[in-house]
């Protein structure tokens, strides 16, 4: 099968079915259940190398991180770090997990626009690489940190660049109405309280400008922005964050990451020395995921709308009640059969928001039949949760025709494992 958010060993099997991996989707609800989250471990481990084939091809001094909060697990995380990535983490859980994952400190970048002293002094004990300041409380805090413990942090300084990606406005990040970033005009007073510290050194400029995004011409932006303040303060490092969109819909055509790496290296070549660092997430790991659901209930009410109710919702896929977001789906049982209905895939959550596709296309389908949901990597079970003690579904990575658990089902006693009783 040749579709653009499908993983890339998509295919269909002798008995119809569709499989990733070599693994039969049908089979693998028998095995584990669903909702089910399958990842491609061979789409994973390609977008990686692209990115590092690429972006090293025209700028040899480049560092491709991960952005963690796509897709935390230990399992994704030590595929990526056995291809050579570093990983941008948010939090103490996620530096916890990519550590467990034994990655490299050194290439441990920690954002987080409020970062507790706790998690401050736990980037220092592991001894992560850059800890991304985002604001002047944050320095304070660092350097209290740093100062009671005697440690020394490498930092760079998150701008805000003051450019609007054309996405949706809930992960625009890079806008002046932001709760990211340095404000331009306060960064002479920024760097200043930085050269006053003992213990802690300025790298280099940090800016990410959103999510999801098509257009190269807001990064390219950037690039130069972070260019202009490299050679303004003398530093070294350049990290343009992430955000390059993804095809979720047939017909949308996400940027080429060849022609994404000749347009942003384009700017720096010639022009400094100084190393590139970025920060793919969703692009790495968005077309790897496919979430299985099985039918319970059909909903038909004449005239007006007829429902797919499935046994997983908002709770393993919060996207669309967050920000309307669009998915396509086949039937794993025939992923060839024309679409023939158009249906709306709803939860089984006590919300009416609760909606995984609103009036999509699909084959006619029955109780029972498995519904496969496209480009469900990146954002799904980062964000899932426990609404209505629902327990979180099990992830399997397909790869050489065998599925690897990497992270179970919840059960009934992990809902109430941190009750007080």
């Amino acid at each position: 099968m040749k579709m653009a958010n499908l993983p890339d060993s998509a295919g269909i099997n002798d008995k119809g079915h569709l499989e990733i991996g070599g693994c039969d989707l049908v089979e693998l609800t028998k095995e584990f259940g669903t909702p089910l989250y399958v990842l491609d471990e061979r789409t994973i481990r390609s977008r990686c190398r692209d990115y590092v084939k690429c972006f090293r091809a025209e700028y040899p001094d480049t560092e491709v991180i991960f952005a963690s909060k796509a897709l935390s697990t230990v399992g994704v995380s030590e595929i990526v770090a056995s291809e050579g990535l570093g990983f941008d983490v948010s939090s103490g859980g996620e530096l916890y997990t990519v550590i467990k994952a034994k990655a490299d400190p050194q290439k441990i970048y920690f954002h987080g626009n409020n970062k507790s002293l706790k998690e401050l002094k736990e980037g220092l004990e592991v001894g992560v690489g850059r800890f991304v300041v985002d604001n002047e409380y944050e320095l304070a805090n660092l350097e209290k940190v740093t100062n009671e413990s005697g440690m020394r942090a490498d930092i760079l300084i998150r701008v805000n660049p003051g450019i609007e990606a054309h996405t949706h406005e809930f992960v625009q990040t890079g806008r002046v109405d932001s709760k990211f970033g340095a404000p331009l005009d306060q960064l002479d007073e920024l760097v200043g309280r930085v050269k006053k510290t003992k213990l802690i050194g300025l790298k280099g400029f940090h800016a990410h400008i959103g999510s999801q995004i098509f257009d190269s011409a807001p990064f390219v932006a950037v690039t130069k922005l972070l260019l202009d303040l490299t050679k303004k303060y003398d530093t070294e490092e350049i990290n343009i964050g992430g955000g390059l969109g993804i095809p979720y819909l047939a017909g949308e055509t996400a940027p080429v990451i060849a022609d994404f790496a000749g347009q942003i290296t384009g700017v720096l070549k010639g022009k400094t020395e100084a190393k590139l660092i970025l920060e793919p997430g969703r692009s790495i790991v968005g077309t790897a995921g496919i979430t299985l659901y099985t039918v319970g209930v059909v909903r038909d009410i004449p005239g007006v709308r007829k429902y797919l109710i499935v046994d997983g919702g908002m709770s393993d896929n919060p996207r669309f009640i967050l920000y309307g977001a669009k998915y396509e789906a086949l039937l794993a049982g025939k992923p060839e059969a024309e679409k023939t209905e158009t249906v709306t895939v709803a939860g089984r959550f006590c919300e009416s928001g609760d909606i995984v596709i609103k009036d999509g296309k699909l084959p006619p389908a029955q109780v029972g039949d498995i519904i496969a949901v496209l480009a469900t990597g990146a954002y799904n079970y980062s964000m899932a949760s426990n609404y209505n003690r629902v327990p979180r579904p099990a992830m399997v990575i397909a790869s050489r025709s065998r599925a690897e658990l990497v992270v179970k089902r919840e059960t009934y006693e992990d809902l109430i494992a941190n009750d007080s009783q």
